[in-house]
């Protein structure tokens, strides 16, 4: 019986170690030309390393054509109740779309590819994404 209890606790105080040694969700690093709380948008497919063509801390209405090679928006934002996820709006073949974006780290997606030739019209700070 002590035994047992003995490989039980052995047992209980590896797991505990391992999940203590674990890593735990960090954050993709900010863009550098995305400062903390905005909402970017950079004039690329791959990455956010080229200068933000749009970068604002308020919402954002226009038309920003994304080309040939797309682009990338990025929610930059901090946690602010009621108004850190970003609501993007795109036309692309004369239909709109729209996709909510958590801030970075997540969970949910925190940046997304527009392919190219649409045109992004919006990005509004909101509440919550709906999943």
């Amino acid at each position: 019986m002590h035994q047992r209890l003995a490989a039980t606790a052995a047992m209980s105080a590896a797991l505990v170690a391992v999940l203590a040694s674990a890593p735990t969700a960090s954050a993709e690093p900010s863009p550098p030309n995305c400062p903390s709380g905005n909402v970017c948008v950079f004039d690329s497919n791959v990455g956010t390393d080229g200068p933000a063509v749009i970068k604002t801390t308020g919402n954002w209405r226009g038309s920003h054509q994304t080309g040939i090679v797309g682009s990338t928006i990025f929610n930059n934002g901090t946690r602010q109740p009621g108004h850190d996820h970003i609501q993007a709006t795109w036309v692309f073949n004369g239909r709109t779309y729209d996709r909510c974006l958590h801030f970075n780290p997540g969970p949910g997606d925190y940046k997304l590819i527009i392919g190219d030739h649409a045109t992004i019209t919006s990005l509004t700070w909101r509440g919550e994404c709906d999943f």
